[in-house]
């Protein structure tokens, strides 16, 4: 280890961003190091009114006890953003990095404004030296922009910039934290890596603390998405030949799981991979390849994307075939609307495409899902008919509001329901009494099941029509 004041000096941690990764991350860091003063800074006054109430703004399995256990110690939530950042030595920046909808780079490149916005807001506050770390998925070499401002900005201070990209998977964050497979740590300074390896060394093996420079860090995170989603879309193409084949998609991906080369982990086929990162770190690592002039591999990585909607509308497409070629005026159960279960984040989820298909065909839809609430649910929808122009045309308003039910409880959305169709893969629904379903539904009572999470063989025995990923006809 290094001798130096500076590694022996009292670590101050102020985090600008309380979202899904800020929170969480920030809670576990404090948790771990009750020494360590941690505070969570966000503009957004309800978002931190939620993170200092009973109901957090993020739902994760085991994040209430993190949270309770740290918060009023020595970890704070609040919008006092100047504040923290003056009495920090090291700064997380976890803002959101949206795909661009506008300008150059528009439905690829990253949007880096709140970014930028955050860098220069460090610079004009900040004395001394400080640790700028970027937290958020961000494109290559975007820490050498984020020098740039801090060091022409800055009148008092000094900074090094490390990417620390992260690695959790929502549903699964608290031991993800807690038990990660690894840290990545990027930096061009030996200290400022060593600094930030000292805290999360507190409860992580050292050898699971992995050191690289800036850009190498920065690409990690998005190549790493990348090979994630690159093995959903693929099981979720041969799922479209299995049922044409007559072939079952679990039993073939069971089959070349169990090649070591392989491996079984992100095989299981669905309606479509969603999150905040999967088609965003896609998107940017196809801009950057345009951007260096691979087309190729560009037009490669891209064809993971169009796989996964080709997924998301063969999947819509087969309920109106399916429904005699008609869903208007028929109701139909959404079950779950978050984009994967133990989670309430839905950017991007399936269920979206999904209803806004089925919302054209004029179907009515009652919606169930255990942790996404009513506003959340509308929110989504209505963005999702919004011109470029961010606008939501009378039709469409009107569409959602009449032909849109959200209830809190899984059976009352059956009742009078013509078909069901199961988008997100929450526990709950392995254990519905079909039966109980079946006696509530209009016949014949059609099973859509996006995530393949039901018992098909004792839905089938129970009467119902079932219809599955990646598996041939309903018997």
């Amino acid at each position: 280890m290094i001798a130096s004041p500076f590694l022996n000096s009292p670590i101050k941690i102020c985090c600008i961003g309380a979202g899904y990764v800020g929170g969480p991350t920030m809670a576990m860091i404090a948790k771990q190091c009750p020494d360590i003063q941690v505070h969570v800074v966000d503009l957004n006054q309800s978002r931190i009114d939620q993170w200092n109430s009973d109901v957090l703004p993020v739902y994760e399995p085991g994040l209430d006890e993190v949270v309770r256990e740290a918060r009023g110690r020595n970890l704070t939530f609040s919008s006092r953003v100047e504040t923290a950042i003056r009495e920090s030595n090291i700064i997380f920046i976890a803002v959101n990095t949206p795909t661009k909808s506008f300008g150059i780079g528009a439905g690829r490149a990253a949007n880096l404004e709140f970014i930028e916005k955050c860098a220069r807001q460090i610079a004009e506050c900040s004395t001394g030296h400080k640790i700028v770390v970027e937290k958020s998925t961000l494109p290559v070499r975007t820490a050498e922009a984020v020098k740039r401002i801090l060091n022409s900005s800055a009148k008092d201070a000094t900074f090094d910039v490390l990417s620390n990209p992260e690695f959790l998977a929502e549903g699964t964050a608290v031991q993800d934290l807690l038990q990660p497979d690894r840290v990545l740590i990027g930096g061009e300074s030996s200290e400022a890596v060593e600094r930030l390896a000292q805290v999360y060394g507190r409860w992580i093996p050292r050898e699971k603390i992995l050191t690289t420079n800036l850009w190498s860090s920065e690409l990690s995170k998005l190549t790493a998405n990348a090979f994630l989603a690159q093995r959903v879309s693929s099981i979720n193409a041969i799922s479209a030949l299995c049922e044409a084949t007559g072939a079952d998609v679990d039993e073939v991906a069971r089959a070349i799981g169990t090649d070591s080369r392989i491996g079984p982990k992100f095989l299981k086929s669905s309606v479509g991979f969603g999150g905040s990162c999967f088609q965003k770190d896609i998107l940017n690592l196809v801009y950057l390849c345009e951007h260096f002039g691979l087309r190729e591999v560009a037009q490669y990585w891209e064809q993971v994307v169009i796989m996964n909607d080709y997924q998301k509308r063969r999947f819509s497409e087969r309920i109106v075939r399916t429904m005699f070629h008609t869903v208007s005026d028929k109701k139909i159960a959404i079950w779950g609307f978050a984009f994967k279960k133990d989670t309430n984040d839905t950017r991007e989820s399936p269920a979206i495409h999904i209803c806004r298909d089925l919302l054209e065909e004029r179907a009515r839809l009652v919606v169930y899902d255990p942790q996404v609430p009513e506003k959340q649910i509308r929110s989504e929808l209505e963005a999702c008919f919004q011109d470029s122009n961010g606008r939501l045309s009378e039709t469409h308003k009107k569409l959602i509001e009449t032909n849109v039910s959200v209830v809190k409880d899984v059976y009352v959305s059956a009742q009078e329901a013509h078909a069901i169709a199961v988008l997100t893969e929450w526990d709950e629904f392995k254990t519905i009494d079909c039966g109980r379903v079946y006696e509530e539904m209009r016949r014949p009572a059609f099973v859509f099941d996006g995530r393949n999470v039901l018992d098909r063989k004792a839905w089938l025995d129970r009467g119902f029509e079932v219809h599955s990923i990646g598996r041939p006809g309903v018997s």
